[in-house]
């Protein structure tokens, strides 16, 4: 979610009188006249009773507490405001917690802030106390800043990279089947069309992979960062592939494993807590990378896919599936919200960039394919999800968590719809002697 939409002018709708009377100092509502500008789409109202922006607006952001104006005072930008939301110090009335969606879209499309001059921000602060720029300690679900992070050994150090999965997957695999629903698959869906149901479109994204790598019965398929095991499962159900999956996060491990006995599957698939680059070096038919590339850092593409290549057979097909930014330029590390609360250490690269990174590493690109659009149709699916099993999530992980995970899935919903962010699948192959690798003339799969 981003607010920020820096302009010059002040807020033109008058603010309404605290329940009362006026204090002597500035009111909540002052604050925010002196941080927008321009008419108000939502309604705006503070913990001293003051509110400004129109009555009856379908949202209203509530500043429930000094706290919560604190945090916002002290981490201008999405970092404040997820605090305070994150804390329940900031309400949003109008939309469900598991799904914000409407109410980003106004906040992100008319919503304008700007910052006060000298004068203003100095009158702002003597009325409100200097104590208000003291930053509160932040919520519990929030993880260290990057530069304190280095007690857990430096970016993309395995034990580093360990800290991060957890943080984010070890969450609790309760609350995962509630808004994954019943393939516990993290990762984007395919649709034929809109009307699909969610489970639908994951069984449609694993058909599509292994499609793509021409999965056959008695081949061997190594799954790097496989989550709770959907697509080692799929593999070894549909195609009597034997499979094994590697995953950094224990919770997803164990959960995958007692998946696979619980389906019968376990002469076929198997999942072990191992990082990516602990995976056997026996030589795979197949490899597929399915939301991993996301962890493991732009620096570090030429040893991870050098190391996928490495497993790989002569003729044996890669595919690599990741989000990307829309272009080669963008920055590489994510937000302060995203960094903070979601995916701490992650970094995206535009395609461009992907791509070559594959073909440097020695592996010749043959297919790339975006799935943007079908990421936002997931993301609804996964909101819709949390909506409908809002009190369990709530019981299971927390106000607190359950906020942070729907505003992080209707942002990047909205992200994906708007082409701020990108899915690619790449498919690739290890050539063997004289350039032969196997691969047809066309395509042999239906994308």
């Amino acid at each position: 979610m981003s607010l920020i939409d820096r302009e010059k002018g002040a807020a033109g709708v008058p603010p309404t009188p605290p329940a009362g009377g006026r204090r002597g100092g500035p009111t909540v509502a002052d604050v925010v006249r002196a941080v927008t500008t321009g008419d108000l789409p939502i309604r705006i109202t503070g913990y001293d009773g003051s509110a400004v922006g129109p009555a009856d607006a379908g949202i209203t952001l509530a500043i429930h507490t000094e706290r919560g104006l604190s945090y916002l005072l002290t981490a201008p930008g999405d970092l404040g405001m997820a605090r305070a939301y994150v804390s329940g110090d900031l309400g949003l009335e109008g939309v469900h917690p598991g799904d914000p969606y409407e109410a980003l879209i106004v906040l992100k499309d008319q919503l304008h802030l700007r910052l006060p001059s000298v004068g203003e921000a100095l009158s702002l602060v003597r009325g409100l106390g200097w104590e208000r720029l003291l930053p509160p300690p932040p919520p519990p679900q929030e993880s260290a800043p990057r530069w304190k992070r280095v007690v857990n050994g430096l970016r993309h150090s395995r034990t580093r990279d360990s800290s991060a999965i957890s943080h984010h997957y070890d969450v609790s695999n309760a609350f995962y089947e509630k808004v994954l629903g019943p393939s516990m698959t993290y990762t984007c869906a395919v649709f034929r069309s809109p009307e699909d149901t969610l489970e639908e479109a994951q069984r449609a994204k694993y058909d599509l992979v292994a499609g793509k790598l021409a999965l056959k019965p008695g081949m061997r398929l190594l799954d790097v960062g496989c989550g709770w095991g959907g697509m080692v499962r799929h593999a070894a159900r549909e195609y009597g592939v034997k499979a094994l999956g590697v995953t950094l996060s224990k919770a997803q491990a164990e959960w995958a494993q007692a998946a696979i006995e619980r389906e019968g599957l376990g002469e076929l698939a198997e999942v072990r807590h191992l990082d990516y680059r602990d995976a056997p070096r026996e030589q795979f038919d197949a490899i597929s990378s399915i939301g991993l590339t996301e962890h493991i850092g732009v620096r570090n593409y030429p040893a991870y896919f050098g190391a996928l290549r490495s497993r790989l057979k002569p003729g044996g097909r890669l595919m690599n599936h990741c989000i990307t930014r829309a272009n080669n330029r963008a920055p590489h590390r994510s937000g302060a919200f995203i960094d903070r609360y979601v995916f701490p250490d992650g970094e995206l690269a535009g395609p461009g960039r992907l791509i070559s990174e594959i073909h440097d590493a020695g592996l010749e690109v043959h297919h790339e394919e975006n799935l943007r659009q079908h990421y936002a149709l997931t993301l609804a699916g996964w909101c819709r999800n949390l909506v409908e099993h809002w009190d369990f999530c709530v019981n299971e992980v927390g106000p607190g968590t359950a906020r942070v995970w729907g505003l992080y899935m209707a942002g990047s919903r909205l992200a994906f719809e708007r082409n701020e962010i990108q899915l690619h699948q790449v498919v690739a192959t290890q050539n063997g002697p004289r350039g032969v690798n196997g691969y047809p003339l066309r395509p042999d799969w239906t994308p």
